[in-house]
């Protein structure tokens, strides 16, 4: 009797299985290794993983920091001779402030 040894290399997980498998670990309360034990996953493919999920985030938000917001304008008050303008001031999110005198 012949035993065959069928080596053939690791099966590929598809990208669903892999954003599964890291849903899980967030939601898990485990520790890395502990998690990757359990599931029969190497500590390097979890961490790679989770790696790139950070930086989807932070991708995504600096993306959306970096968008365009729309303005509207004031209705006008009937204009009068020699009214002075106006300026304009923006002020950004961390508390800068862009000024625009007449």
């Amino acid at each position: 009797m012949t035993v065959e040894n069928k080596l053939s290399a690791p099966k590929r997980r598809t990208r669903a299985e892999v954003q599964k498998l890291v849903a899980e670990f967030v939601t898990s309360g485990m520790r890395r290794s502990e998690f990757c034990r359990s599931r029969g996953l190497s500590f390097g493919t979890l961490n790679r993983h989770l790696k790139k999920r950070r930086w989807k985030r932070k991708s995504r938000a600096a993306s959306a920091a970096g968008r365009l917001v729309p303005v509207e304008l004031a209705a006008r008050k009937s204009p009068t001779l020699h009214e002075p303008s106006c300026g304009l001031a923006v002020v950004l999110p961390g508390g800068r402030r862009i000024e625009v005198h007449p």
